[in-house]
């Protein structure tokens, strides 16, 4: 070993924009990031990238996380093949964690390997996964490592790459040996629980920042400078079955054969509140229901966050019916608090046909709303969808009226907010309605390529992967338009958006409408032609792509001082500069793993409908 092997690095994590030439092509994406916080480029990368990078620098790895799709957005002129070419890692690892990446992902795969032909291509994630056998296949792509959990797997692989050691025992990766057949090691490495790592790091994500000396780099998504809304994530997996999701149990059983979630505990999950608020006085959010893992492990988690006294707003999702004692917990264990609630239709019989959260009467939905609001909630958010199963143009608009009939009930309380916004552009592979008929999709595309390929589709029309047997593609687009319309409407009419968010998403919606038309007519011309119209609409087509549903600002939390430099994170950094500094004396005597897995794995079978039901809240 010597001076090289302390600063090489390892392992490079890329994050690529959903279509690799976006600022070359005019694609109508259509409003499909209206509801998250990036853009239609999904430049939010994988939280569990920053796990990947902290788990794997215990063992004295060297991991950098690059933001291409971050860094293309931001910089019209950045140059990612020029940035790549400069790079130098023995693996490049690529995340295809939904399908949205499909054509980013394996774009800037194919350009790595080319400029790296001796380095190693990995790719993970849920789509990854999913598709496995089809992504080894492709010239490119060296290893697919599956699961929901890969950090101790990239270890693995890592140590047996330095090593020269059989890559049979690595957990589960799929892999081809030099003659081209394809190997799938058993996906074993599944753990029980989540307390083994941190996740998301954002602490070690700044140390990054440091050691690599860009911030634009690990930035999650373009407005987050502006709001830093953080994370936790409270589990992989889930207990619910939601026939619309990727993440839903029965697609975890299927991907990762994982049968239950794997829970981070209440201390860990206030560890990370801790950790964030030495950086940052903005929201946190909770992923998934703080009952789901029942109310015990709830009531213990706000318990302990109580004690912290934290100054950031505490947001977390509904996915059940709650009253009085539960949001009285909340408002005693946190300054100011907000809660998300998706119940896709106010179809009763849509919502429990379909699997679907809130599968109860409207009714108890109201009374949810209604207690929540009288506790101090600060903000909740009420979101539909359209294109889900059996899902009729009528039942679609009926949710203007429902809403219309709440905003009437709690007398135009600002507090509460509507949204609604299509299923799109995919479907999640794994997903009920991806596996399974009875739901009623047609679907246009199954295997990964032909995703691939229908993100550069002119028009999101023709990029949207089905129809159901209740509306077609056109109907789902013009319901979508309609119905978001019409709310929007509502809300100016009462006033729970301003003036200026009302004007704007009524320009987009009507900019969408004329650019759509444009596109399509466009491509009826000839080559030479048909550039020349694309380019001259660009400006009204990047219009057309955001805001046309409501205002992205809609979507966020109140936000106090944003980021912030504080004692505890100045320690913080001192402590992780002298740890890097161990790690660089330890990888110069090439001692690595220090930190190797110890955990249980879980048990390979299905878990019972009573052990289920002790993880949920009972209806």
């Amino acid at each position: 070993m010597g001076i090289g092997d302390v600063f090489h690095t390892d392992l490079t994590l890329l994050h690529a924009p959903s279509v690799y030439d976006f600022r070359k092509k005019t694609i109508m994406q259509g409003p499909v990031a209206d509801a998250i916080p990036s853009t239609d480029e999904f430049e939010m990368y994988p939280v569990g990238l920053t796990s990947i990078a902290s788990y794997l620098g215990k063992n004295q790895y060297n991991v950098a996380i690059v933001n291409l799709a971050y860094r293309m957005l931001r910089d019209p002129r950045y140059n990612v093949e020029e940035r790549l070419r400069k790079m130098n890692s023995t693996v490049f690892g690529i995340d295809l964690h939904w399908l949205p990446h499909a054509n980013g992902a394996l774009a800037i795969a194919e350009l790595t390997k080319r400029l790296h032909p001796r380095s190693h291509i990995l790719t993970g994630g849920l789509s990854s996964s999913y598709y496995h056998e089809e992504l080894i296949r492709y010239p490119f792509v060296d290893f697919v490592i599956r699961g929901d959990s890969t950090e101790e797997p990239c270890r693995q692989l890592l140590h047996a790459i330095r090593k020269g050691e059989p890559l049979e025992s690595v957990e589960n990766l799929t892999w081809k040996r030099p003659s081209g057949e394809v190997v799938v090691n058993p996906l074993t490495f599944i753990p029980n629980n989540l307390d083994y790592i941190d996740v998301p790091d954002y602490l070690y994500a700044i140390r990054l920042m440091f050691k690599y000396g860009s911030m634009q780099d690990l930035s999650p998504y373009l407005r987050w400078l502006q709001h830093p809304t953080t994370m936790l994530l409270n589990a992989r997996g889930c207990t619910l079955d939601c026939s619309t999701c990727g993440g839903s149990r029965s697609a975890y059983e299927l991907v990762c054969e994982r049968s239950w979630p794997a829970f981070r505990s209440p201390e860990k999950l206030v560890a990370d509140v801790r950790s964030i608020t030495s950086f940052s006085r903005s929201p946190i959010m909770l992923i998934h229901d703080p009952r789901m893992g029942g109310l015990a492990r709830a009531q213990r988690f706000f318990a302990l966050l109580k004690k912290e006294n934290i100054p950031n707003e505490f947001v977390s999702e509904l996915f059940y019916p709650a009253g009085d004692d539960y949001f009285r917990m909340i408002a005693e264990s946190v300054r100011r608090w907000s809660i998300e609630v998706t119940i896709e239709t106010p179809s009763e019989k849509l919502r429990k046909l379909d699997c679907l959260k809130f599968p109860v009467p409207n009714s108890k939905v109201e009374d949810t709303i209604a207690s929540a609001l009288a506790h101090g909630c600060a903000k909740l958010d009420l979101f539909f969808m359209v294109g889900i199963p059996h899902q009729t143009y009528e039942d679609a608009m009926a949710t203007v009226t429902y809403c219309e009939s709440l905003i009437e009930k709690f007398g135009a309380d600002r507090r509460l907010q509507f949204f609604i916004s299509p299923m799109g552009p995919f479907l999640d592979p794994g997903c009920g309605a991806f596996e399974d008929p009875k739901y009623g999709y047609r679907h246009f595309y199954r295997t990964l390529e032909e995703h691939r390929q229908a993100l550069l589709e002119p028009t999101w029309k023709s990029i949207l992967s089905y129809e159901t047997d209740a509306m077609t593609r056109d109907e789902i687009i013009a319901a979508s338009y309609e119905a978001a319309g019409d709310l929007n409407e509502l809300k100016f009419k009462h006033g729970l958006v301003d003036a200026a968010t009302y004007k704007q998403v009524k320009e987009h919606q009507a900019a969408a409408r004329t650019a759509m038309e444009a596109v399509e007519k466009a491509m009826l011309l000839p080559p030479d032609e048909r550039h020349r119209a694309l380019s001259q609409i660009q400006d009204l087509v990047r219009k057309a792509n955001a805001d046309t549903l409501f205002k992205k600002e809609e979507l966020d939390w109140e936000a106090d001082s944003g980021l912030r430099v504080t004692t505890a994170l100045i320690r913080t950094m001192f402590v992780g500069l002298a740890e890097e500094m161990d790690h660089g004396v330890h990888r110069f005597f090439g001692k690595y793993d220090t930190a190797v897995f110890t955990g249980e794995r879980i048990h390979l079978q299905a878990m019972t409908m009573d052990a289920f039901r002790e993880l949920n809240v009972p209806q």
